[in-house]
């Protein structure tokens, strides 16, 4: 459990720190492979893994999960009214960041990346290893991990704007870094009896999918906004589909 923790912590804080040593213009050039191959890498688990567990968790009434996933899918619709779209790597350099937002954190912004960060974290349950989540719990992990690093950069980027010094930029990223495990740790040491013992997590489960579906769908959608063959983009789309494939097999 310490290795999922220690690697969602570093996949945040190594992705964020980079923003501090390299370029932007650098950073961009990475920013997009990286963004292609994460979101495959996660639409691939939730198609494959997700859903089915949520599935097999209300055999009885399989529409409620489909229910939770529509929930999931459009809230993250709702919640980066507030995020900006941060979750995939976007950074908006609105006017007020120039001016009357200088100095100043975006709260609504961290926040509403917080809890996105801590909903993932919460469907990261080992519980007796059985199911299909549970199986592959650090396929699951990675994906999440991969999917915070273009989130970090991201976050990095906005907040050194805002702040001018990239040693204030620091905090922030840490409690970005520290939700997700905070919802491992909440899940598995907490309340894992009551969320394996009743329906609650099979709808976690749905509605986390859903939030999955609507991030990859977006990067994936966003990494061809033209329609035209791109090669590095396809070739880490597919990298993304094919390791998602191989590590969940």
């Amino acid at each position: 459990m310490w290795v999922a923790i220690l690697l969602l912590v570093a996949a945040v804080l190594g992705a964020g720190g980079v923003v501090g040593i390299v370029p932007e213009a650098r950073t961009t050039q990475w920013l997009k492979p990286l963004l292609a191959f994460s979101g495959a890498y996660l639409f691939t688990l939730t198609i494959t893994h997700l859903l089915p567990e949520a599935l097999t968790l209300l055999p009885t009434v399989p529409q409620q999960v489909g229910y939770w996933v529509l929930a999931g899918f459009f809230g993250q619709l709702l919640l980066e009214v507030l995020s900006q779209g941060i979750e995939h790597g976007h950074v908006h350099d609105h006017p007020e960041a120039k001016g009357g937002g200088r100095g100043r954190v975006p709260l609504l912004l961290v926040f509403a990346l917080v809890l996105h960060s801590l909903l993932e974290g919460s469907i990261l349950v080992r519980g007796t290893g059985s199911g299909e989540v549970g199986q592959h719990f650090y396929a699951l992990v990675l994906g999440v991990a991969l999917h915070h690093m273009p989130a970090a950069v991201a976050l990095a980027t906005l907040l050194r704007l805002r702040l001018g010094s990239f040693k204030q930029v620091w905090p922030w990223l840490l409690v970005f870094a520290l939700a997700s495990p905070a919802g491992l740790v909440f899940s598995n040491y907490v309340v894992l009896k009551q969320l394996l013992g009743s329906g609650i997590y099979a709808a976690l489960l749905g509605f986390v999918a859903g939030n999955f579906l609507h991030v990859s769908t977006t990067i994936l959608f966003e990494t061809s906004p033209e329609h035209r063959l791109n090669w590095p983009k396809l070739g880490a789309t597919l990298g993304g589909l094919l390791l998602a494939l191989a590590v969940g097999h």
